[in-house]
């Protein structure tokens, strides 16, 4: 289907069931231009709000039984082949703002991780340069308490704001976020908005050094150039997942037009023709390997959403 902007949707389908929004409708959007891995079918409907209130109406006025699903810039996901049944939410420029308050950041959930740690720089706060090395958005790193290069979001989080299934927006300490390793304990279903981040004065110089330093590592460890999704699997506890897939013998492994790195072997890649199906039954096939030769069972770190390919729709697949 063509994708067509909507202020109120027509009579038919899924859009006849959606409440009237300021934002915008498109039908049948095709998901894979915008995530890493150029793979995936399309959201049945892609919903991108105008604003937080735009946001908060259009939950409180969609069905229950409607499936309602978030991304931010598609780093580190994967779209099933058959797509994404019910509503895809992509925050856009309204939730995109970071603005600086003595040694705090209020920053909306669409920001990018990198353009917040360079905020934090301009302003002279430290202790956010690992948000550079992380590709992706604000509400993402909430979501999994992304973490790089010795930090997480929990080390400097003071806050959060989100909005429920209901429209009803809840604002959240540190403390109730319950955020461990690669885990938040909020409800799947909210939709982080905005939060609080909390810098500590420093030299700019030694900021911008220490940057330098995150991009160079890296360029020179991580497959950045290639079509992947970030870190495949979470580290297990005492263990690294990366020495685990090249012990299994992993390192370059086929299926398809997916690749395990050769470079990084905790990498997914997309060589070209891959299709999501192929680059999700490459890291099963990963998993069995690692399971088989150490006893460990790795956690997928790569969110995974949508319908394999000629599987009916149910909301419970999402």
């Amino acid at each position: 289907m063509t994708a067509a902007a909507l202020s109120s949707p027509p009579g038919g389908g899924l859009l006849a069931r959606l409440p009237a929004v300021r934002g915008r409708y498109s039908e049948g959007y095709e998901l894979a231009k915008v995530t890493w891995f150029r793979v995936g079918g399309p959201a049945e409907v892609l919903f991108k709000p105008e604003d937080a209130d735009d946001l908060a109406a259009f939950l409180a006025g969609t069905p229950d039984d409607v499936p309602v699903t978030v991304i931010g810039v598609g780093s580190n996901l994967l779209v099933r082949d058959g797509g994404v049944p019910g509503v895809v939410v992509r925050l856009g420029r309204a939730f995109a703002g970071i603005e600086v308050r003595d040694n705090l950041l209020h920053v909306g959930g669409a920001a990018l991780d990198v353009n917040i740690a360079q905020a934090a720089r301009d302003a002279g706060l430290g202790g956010l340069e690992f948000l550079c090395g992380i590709p992706g958005t604000l509400g993402g790193a909430l979501r999994m308490n992304a973490g790089a290069y010795g930090r997480e979001i929990r080390d400097v989080l003071v806050s959060a704001t989100a909005v429920d299934r209901s429209g009803r927006l809840h604002s959240l300490t540190a403390e109730q976020m319950g955020l461990t390793y690669r885990h938040c304990a909020i409800p799947h279903d909210w939709l982080f908005t905005g939060a609080v981040l909390r810098g500590e004065k420093a030299d700019t110089a030694a900021i911008s050094a220490r940057m330098d330093e995150i991009r160079t590592s890296r360029e020179d460890s991580q497959p950045v150039r290639s079509r992947t999704g970030g870190s495949t699997f979470a580290n297990p506890v005492g263990a690294k997942a990366w020495e685990l897939i090249d012990r299994a013998g992993c390192r370059g492994l086929l299926r398809g037009g997916a690749q395990v790195s050769e470079k990084h072997c905790n990498f997914l890649i997309n060589t070209g023709d891959a299709t999501a199906a192929d680059l999700e039954d490459l890291g099963e096939d990963v998993r069995r390997r690692v399971r088989e030769t150490s006893g460990v069972e790795l956690r997928w770190e790569i969110r995974r959403i949508g319908l394999r390919a000629a599987t009916p729709p149910s909301a419970g697949d999402v």
